[in-house]
Order: C-alpha cells, then structure tokens, then sequence
C-alpha cells in the first residue's frame, strides 16, 4: 500500500493535527496557495512533498503544475482547475497528459469526481479557521488498482 496525504489552500498555516492525519504517508501533495516557504519544508519532515503555485503565492520556487507518477498512477497537480469544464489552457493540459489523477485546490471546498477517465480531487481548505469555512485534507491508499480517497475534517485546534 502507498499512502498520499493531500493538501491546499494553508496560506501560511499549518495545522498542528496534520502530523497526526499525515502520519505515514508516503508523499504529501499540496495543491497551492501554500503561503510561506518554512511551511513547504516543515511539510517534508513528514514526508516528500510536491507542491504548486497558488493564486497568492509569491516569490515562491515552485511551478504552476506539477505531473508525476506515485504508485503507479500518473498525477496532475494544478491549483485552479474549474470544474465540470476546466479552461482551454490547463483543460488541454489534462488531455494530453491522461492523468488518472487531478488534483487542485482554490475554491476552499473538498471535492471528489471520478469520470471514466480521471478522478477530480480537491481537499479542501487547511488554512487557519474562517467563520462557515470548513476545512479539510485528504488521504489516498493506492492498492493495485485500487485508490481509496479519504478526507478528513480539520477540528478547532487548542493552538489556534
């Protein structure tokens, strides 16, 4: 089994419960509007991180997309992917490429959509608590075939 854990939308805040969600993941994938760099690195100490440009991030060295390939299935990684139909220039993109993944952030809302072709995932909103913004992450088991998307609610932490 390899694990991902999946997140976006921190801008500068990571939340303390992520080391317990994130704990043995493989690979952590965050899809934007990151914030700070320390928050990319404090990431890698749990596990290898790709990470892309958000709408607000600045002065950050990372790029606007992201393909890779994690057990055994081809990623896309993109913060802003408007669904149900993506603009012509990351839409072409995702053709071309024929992940089976895509994974995006921005819209602060978790998301899942699984087509014949690829699953849609956003994970929702991490950053720190705003009034009737839930926030979230995600976790992928990948088995053989398999991919097993959880996601996972962010309660009000004592340190917030």
């Amino acid at each position: 089994m390899y694990r991902i854990g999946v997140i976006s939308d921190t801008h500068g805040y990571l939340d303390p419960q992520l080391e317990r969600l994130f704990k043995g993941v493989d690979h952590i994938l965050h899809a934007g509007d990151v914030g700070q760099p320390w928050l990319v690195m404090e990431l890698e100490s749990i596990a290898p991180v790709t990470a892309v440009l958000g709408n607000t991030d600045y002065d950050l060295n990372l790029r606007s997309t992201e393909v890779l390939r994690l057990a055994g299935r081809k990623i896309l990684l993109h913060h802003i992917v408007s669904l149900p139909t993506p603009d012509p220039l990351i839409g072409g993109r995702i053709a071309r490429e024929k992940p089976d993944l895509v994974v995006f952030g921005h819209t602060h809302r978790s998301h899942l959509k699984r087509t014949d072709l690829v699953t849609y995932l956003n994970p929702g909103y991490a950053g720190r608590r705003k009034m009737g913004v839930s926030r979230s992450v995600a976790t992928i088991e990948c088995r053989d075939a398999d991919m097993c998307i959880q996601f996972h609610d962010l309660e009000v932490s004592s340190r917030e």
